[in-house]
């Protein structure tokens, strides 16, 4: 007991060194918040929590570009507010698994491979916006990162793939992050599943989703995409897919529907 609180009080001194280290003026902070509005927060100490562990990211993550693209303090802190908004409750240790994030100015065009169910191997272009391997490093484009302040359609790149770290801090990626006591994990794929197997329907009946089509890939993208449309555009998700937004809900520890942006005084 004495070594543990030992260990806690330690473990506090270093993340002040951090956060006084990578300090986020407030002005540059306040910027941030409008220029990305789902990151606002009704709670004043969730929305000093957000800060602080912003400022974590910042210190514990090493941010390069590529090209001629030049890193300033706006873009990562942008980049690491929104990596922070998903593990508020949870904390940093989910993404522990890597270190490098790697931003290009736009998406990149990637060389894929894939065998076919007679084993034949077939090349083909994949086109990206951002990726996330195990033991990283991450790669994010500036150019979708900055558009998510504007979006409504519950579009963020962002949270994707920090979405996809979560799934793999516990290996490979299928569609089950950390889950929290109380939810098993036959629970919360019976409840993706289920919501997966609805949003396939309706894009075979050609009718109109909330959620991304891309989603439909498989569990691991569904969690990822529908991880998005939780934390941009809670109150539609919520209306669309109560259940669903319910387990995310539980697994995140947060009600963005209840907890986001505070309705401005006319």
């Amino acid at each position: 007991m004495v070594l543990s609180r030992l260990w806690q009080r330690v473990q506090q001194q270093r993340e002040q060194a951090a956060v006084s280290r990578r300090p986020i003026p407030d002005d540059l902070w306040k910027r941030t918040l409008v220029r990305y509005p789902f990151l606002q927060r009704r709670n004043p100490a969730d929305t000093a929590e957000l800060r602080r562990l912003t400022s974590l990211l910042l210190d514990r993550k090493e941010y390069s570009t590529v090209g001629d693209l030049v890193l300033t303090d706006a873009m990562a802190v942008a980049i690491a507010a929104q990596a922070a908004l998903p593990v508020l409750r949870l904390g940093l240790q989910h993404y522990d698994g890597f270190v490098g994030i790697v931003v290009h100015a736009d998406q990149v065009v990637a060389r894929r491979q894939a065998a076919d169910d007679d084993g034949v191997v077939h090349e083909f272009d994949e086109v990206l916006a951002g990726e996330a391997m195990e033991g990283g490093p991450l790669f994010l484009s500036w150019a979708d990162v900055r558009a998510a302040g504007w979006s409504d359609e519950g579009y963020n790149v962002v949270i994707h793939e920090f979405a996809h770290v979560l799934d793999m801090s516990q290996g490979a990626a299928n569609g089950i992050p950390p889950l929290p006591p109380g939810l098993s994990a036959s629970e919360w794929m019976d409840g993706l599943q289920q919501t997966l197997a609805a949003l396939r329907s309706d894009l075979e009946a050609a009718r109109q989703t909330l959620i991304d089509p891309y989603a439909a890939e498989g569990e691991e993208e569904f969690f990822a995409v529908s991880s998005e449309v939780f934390f941009t555009a809670a109150a539609a998700l919520q209306a669309a897919h109560p259940d669903w937004y319910a387990l995310l809900c539980r697994v995140y520890l947060q009600d963005p529907a209840l907890e986001g942006t505070p309705t401005r005084r006319r």
